[in-house]
């Protein structure tokens, strides 16, 4: 079996009477990207800073790597970016992270590559002072990328971008994950979490509510719109699909509810060997974010 890359085993977290962390367990495997998901106070930032060692839990436990010792030499496999970008303002960005890499005894290879890779090499010798919100931002996730880590932890890096820079860091993402990197990001934001992440970990109030494969919560929630000239025998029909786990007549059609992977031929194909002819068939599948508004409705 293969070993994870990290393991958290209940971890725990309080500040005063609020719970922050609530026996929290989690599986994080090399190469994947996964999303730690919820809102604002659901303890996102603090399971980050755990892992970084810079919050103390009350309980509970987590290994990098398979190990519980040598916590200072994992974290230079790691990349993280968990704060406001903080860089030397009158400095240039060549400069600038000329002495991050010093700090985390790195080479000063990886820097140009960084640059290019976040779109800043025509602006690599302006100060940092000069920089738009985005172009800092963009900066703070070159810093993570020197040295080439092995994971990276990022916590909302597209909050407050505009949404070419979002569009940026998205395919970044995408790009040093199909090399291999593990991904941790913590975001509210749902849609960039269904569009960049293979993995995703719902939290609220402290508590894990779900993990799982983004495309598993998306195909568990696929739901199938049809209409025929015969609607009684079209809701009888429909529950007699061994892929169909509910039904439901809504206004002048039946919405099924899968259960397992199909298609629109093979549901046409069912419903024409039992005489009934459709005439409409929409597959609809549920967006992360109406899962997760459901998961926390729960």
């Amino acid at each position: 079996m293969e070993q994870a890359i990290l393991e958290i085993r209940h971890l725990s977290k309080s500040y005063g009477p609020i719970k922050a962390l609530n026996d929290f367990s989690l599986e994080v495997f090399p190469g994947d990207v996964l999303g730690i998901l919820g809102p604002n106070g659901s303890g996102k930032t603090t399971t980050l800073g755990i892992l970084m060692d810079i919050l103390k839990p009350d309980s509970g436990e987590f290994l990098w790597f398979g190990q519980k010792e040598n916590k200072h030499l994992a974290r230079k496999r790691i990349g993280a970016l968990l704060e406001q970008p903080v860089f030397y303002p009158y400095l240039s960005a060549v400069r600038n992270l000329q002495i991050v890499a010093d700090i985390k005894g790195a080479g000063y290879d990886t820097i140009g590559e960084a640059l290019e890779m976040v779109g800043l090499s025509e602006r690599k010798n302006s100060k940092f002072n000069t920089y738009s919100l985005g172009m800092k931002q963009r900066l703070a996730v070159a810093a993570t990328l020197l040295g080439n880590p092995e994971v990276l932890i990022l916590d909302e890096p597209t909050n407050g971008l505009d949404p070419k820079s979002i569009a940026l860091i998205r395919n970044l993402i995408k790009e040093v994950a199909s090399r291999g990197t593990t991904v941790l990001l913590a975001s509210h934001l749902l849609d960039e979490v269904q569009k960049t992440c293979t993995h995703v970990a719902v939290l609220n109030k402290g508590k894990l509510l779900h993990t799982g494969r983004v495309d598993e919560v998306l195909n568990a929630t696929l739901r199938v719109e049809v209409r025929a000239e015969d609607m009684d025998a079209l809701c009888v029909a429909a529950g007699e699909m061994k892929f169909v786990a509910d039904c439901k007549r809504e206004a002048d059609m039946v919405v099924l509810y899968l259960s397992g992977e199909t298609d629109a031929a093979e549901i046409n194909k069912f419903f024409v060997s039992k005489g009934i002819y459709l005439s409409h068939l929409a597959l609809k599948k549920k967006s992360l974010e109406s899962y997760f508004l459901d998961l926390l409705t729960e």
